[in-house]
């Protein structure tokens, strides 16, 4: 077999499945006005479901926040989350274990936050997963993870409560104390480093600006209009103080932030479209109630070549 002929038979079966469901369409279409008093009934009743299942207080919500892990790797954090996760092998005396039990907030789940411009700035969040960790143009960040899950209207006071026992069991993990405790040494020598060579930038440019330069020194001008006197150039420490304190803040940040192994850059915020809204689930509701009306018609119509066949 050719590539023309894989493309026939594949053409071929294709239209064979679509006349398939043309004709199912039409049996079903058959099947509504004759015995219209079934499917309607069964319609009714699966609309009448949707309005109770999509009422005020029973509106789902999922709840997503950023979490910066201050020195814990992806893989620990997994490790630490799963037991959260699976609602398995977690102690009753974890703080997020009654929530858990009692089914208030569920479909515990992380996805990968994307750098794109590699500046260490969260740019996206990859809801779905179509990253990989071999991308070198969306890069998944090691440092942050995007933590969702669901709860009902009714218990969206309890976010906060379920915020503080989810932080709190997560931050009881060893592993990641561990790894928290090395960050955080490693961390406090690197801003301690970053204030020590910004104060000797800062005196060396005090020296350099206010020491008498010799009048015998000329002024120049080299080719890109900046200033000489003698061999000596006024803007040589500028772009190195800027830098520097760029530098600095962002370490002076991260020093702030790192109060425990996994901290929340935000506070869980709610998305507004609830996932089980009234609009998808009528929709929903509505063909399973039409195709189940169509089966018990189906089944009433054949009824006796089904009992027929039954008594074989």
């Amino acid at each position: 077999m050719n590539f023309f002929d894989l493309c026939v038979a594949c053409g071929r079966a294709i239209g064979r499945c679509c006349v398939a469901c043309w004709h199912l369409l039409e049996r079903m279409i058959r099947l509504t006005y004759r015995f219209w008093w079934i499917v309607l009934t069964l319609v009714v009743l699966a609309i009448a479901a949707a309005l109770y299942y999509t009422r005020q207080d029973n509106l789902t919500y999922k709840l997503d926040a950023v979490a910066l892990l201050n020195g814990p790797t992806i893989s620990q954090f997994d490790q630490a989350y799963v037991a959260v996760r699976a609602n398995r092998l977690l102690p009753p005396e974890a703080p997020i274990a009654p929530y858990l039990t009692e089914r208030t907030a569920w479909a515990f789940d992380t996805y990968r936050v994307i750098d794109c411009l590699h500046d260490n700035t969260a740019d996206y969040i990859d809801f779905k997963r179509k990253s990989t960790p071999t991308d070198t143009v969306k890069v998944q960040m090691t440092d942050r993870l995007c933590l969702e899950f669901r709860i009902k209207a009714c218990d969206l006071h309890l976010v906060p409560e379920i915020e503080q026992a989810l932080m709190a069991t997560l931050n009881r993990d060893p592993a990641m104390n561990r790894s928290y405790e090395a960050y955080v040494r490693n961390l406090s020598e690197e801003v301690a480093f970053n204030h020590r060579q910004a104060l000797k930038l800062d005196s060396l440019t005090s020296v350099y600006y206010f020491t008498p330069v010799s009048a015998a020194a000329p002024m120049n001008y080299s080719g890109n209009g900046v200033n000489f006197y003698g061999d000596r150039r006024i803007r040589l420490f500028l772009d190195n103080i800027y830098e520097q304190q760029e530098h600095m803040q962002k370490v002076d940040y991260r020093m702030q932030l790192a109060t425990a192994p996994v901290v929340l850059e935000n506070h869980f915020a709610v998305n507004p479209k609830p996932v089980n809204s009234r609009g998808k689930c009528l929709v929903i509701f509505f063909l399973l109630g039409w195709i189940g009306g169509c089966v018990l018609a189906e089944i009433i119509d054949k009824r006796k070549v089904i009992g027929a066949w039954l008594k074989k």
